[in-house]
């Protein structure tokens, strides 16, 4: 038998045995004939791209697509560089203005930074503005500045004096002439005045007589209209009283018709009444005789269940009577008996309680004692303990406080030293500040030829504003011990820095040439 395969498939048996194309046809002898095809490598390399579905075609567009982008990238590498093409032109254009946007960057940044330096230069400002303001609202500087307004008008005050003073020597020429022209325009303002009453005068009287006329001719008026009135009101009255005298007929008519028809209608009550008075005796008759008949058949029935009861009754009598006597001597002996027995039990009975009460009341007290005695020794033993801890958390609690206490004492001394020292340092530092800007201004009033006698007084070393001695940059006030709280004067003068300086001892050689020991 002979097969022959073609491209890798059986085709079945064939006559001819011939192979077709490249194929080679071996042919081996054996007990069955059978052709096997050799295929070549080009064959065998498409069947095993068939059976792995690889795509030639597929393969080569895509190995030329790769190719013409790899020569389109290497042609644009190749003119990215070239000046006069298109593509040269507008990169050169986009790096242009790249460079014109960094440039404007900066320049928006040196402006920023320029206008950053403005706003923080404007909030110092603004700062020392504040704090300026706030040191003047201070008592002192305050103070200071009322001693310069003082000034101010000190100085005022005395150029006003000066003027005065010209004034008045220059005005002593010009004060007659002035007084002279000023009676004459008196004397003339006087003479308009008068010409101005008299005129006023005249137009007063005549708008009088106009006021007269007008008067007499409302009077007139006032008089015909009141006769009018009075005319009218007699004409009212009339009608009034003719409508009165109808509506008093009216009322009449009305009145006699009421009584008429109250008298008819009392005359119909009474008729009613009787007949309803004779009705209502019929029916009374009716009732007493249906009463008496009633009573009389209830009386007759409650006779005879009666004597039902009393025969009924006397009938059980008869029968408990004899049994009663059949039963009686049987009844006695058992009930005797029964109370015997039962009197005996109860006895043995009694004796067993007893006894058995007797021996738990004795148990009961035994344990009793014993609880009690064990209760006593624990409730003694718990005291003890509960009394040692409570010495020793008492003990502790005590000496807990005491070390927070003299950790918040040594607390608040370190504090109050911190704070004693940061305030002298402040008071300090405020004081010279003072002193700075006081100088200035009396140098700036001097200059000016201002009093500077309030400025020096105000600007005097210390914090307090009084007259004492100055004790830690404080200068304090001190009272006098009566009603009127004043303060005490300064005894600080000429006279008395020269008794300090000839009592206090700066240089000891000094004080003895001066007392006269000297060898």
């Amino acid at each position: 038998m002979t097969s022959v395969v073609q491209h890798g498939r059986r085709r079945g048996s064939s006559k001819s045995g011939e192979s077709f194309g490249l194929l080679i046809t071996v042919c081996f002898a054996s007990s069955a004939e059978e052709a096997i095809t050799v295929l070549t490598k080009a064959e065998w390399l498409r069947i095993q791209d068939e059976l792995n579905r690889v795509n030639k075609d597929k393969e080569r567009m895509t190995e030329a697509a790769n190719q013409r982008e790899a020569l389109h990238l290497q042609s644009k590498e190749a003119v990215k560089l070239w000046s006069n093409t298109i593509a040269g032109q507008r990169q050169k254009k986009l790096e242009a203005k790249k460079i014109r946007e960094q440039i404007e960057e900066e320049k928006r940044k040196m402006t920023d930074i320029e206008e950053a330096k403005y706003q923080e230069q404007k909030r110092k400002d603004a700062i020392e503005k504040a704090n300026t303001q706030l040191y003047y609202q201070t008592d002192r500087v305050k103070g200071l500045h009322r001693a310069l307004l003082l000034t101010e008008v000190l100085k005022e005050r005395e150029a006003q004096i000066e003027v005065k003073q010209r004034i008045k020597s220059a005005s002593k020429d010009v004060d007659k002439e002035f007084t002279d022209m000023v009676k004459t325009r008196e004397d003339e303002a006087l003479r308009q005045e008068q010409e101005k009453a008299l005129q006023k005068k005249l137009e007063r009287q005549a708008v009088a007589e106009d006021l007269k006329n007008q008067i007499k001719v409302n009077e007139v008026a006032r008089e015909r209209q009141k006769t009018e009135n009075k005319k009218d009101g007699e004409e009212i009255q009339r009608l009034q009283e003719l409508y009165q005298w109808e509506q008093r007929m009216e009322d009449e008519r009305q009145t006699e018709q009421k009584r008429n028809l109250m008298q008819e209608h009392l005359t119909n009550r009474d008729l009613i009444r009787a007949a309803d008075a004779q009705k209502q005796e019929a029916e009374e008759k009716q009732r007493k005789l249906f009463l008496t008949a009633k009573q009389k058949m209830m009386k007759l029935r409650r006779d005879k269940e009666t004597e039902e009861a009393q025969m009924q009754r006397e009938k059980i009598m008869n029968k408990l009577t004899v049994a009663q006597q059949d039963q009686s001597v049987s009844e006695e002996q058992r009930i005797a008996k029964a109370v015997a027995e039962r009197d005996a039990k109860q006895a043995q009975r009694h004796r067993e309680e007893e006894e058995k009460r007797t021996a738990m009341l004795k148990s009961i007290t035994a344990h009793r004692e014993f609880m009690q005695r064990d209760k006593v020794a624990q409730q003694t033993t718990r005291d003890m303990l509960q009394a040692k801890k409570e010495a020793d958390r008492i003990f502790s609690e005590k000496q807990q406080l005491k070390a927070a206490k003299m950790a918040r004492h040594q607390n608040l001394r370190r504090d109050e030293h911190e704070f004693q020292a940061k305030n002298a340092y402040l008071v300090a530092e405020e004081e010279n500040q003072f002193q700075q800007y006081s100088q200035h201004v009396i140098s700036a009033a001097a200059e000016a030829q201002r009093n500077v006698f309030p400025l020096c007084k105000v600007a005097r070393e210390g914090i307090g504003g009084g007259l004492g001695p100055v004790l830690g940059g404080v200068r304090p006030g001190y009272l006098v011990q009566d009603c009127s709280g004043a303060q005490m004067p300064q005894y600080v003068s000429g006279v008395t820095q020269n008794i300090k300086k000839l009592n206090e001892v700066v240089d000891i050689q000094e004080a003895k040439r001066r007392l006269g020991f000297t060898w």
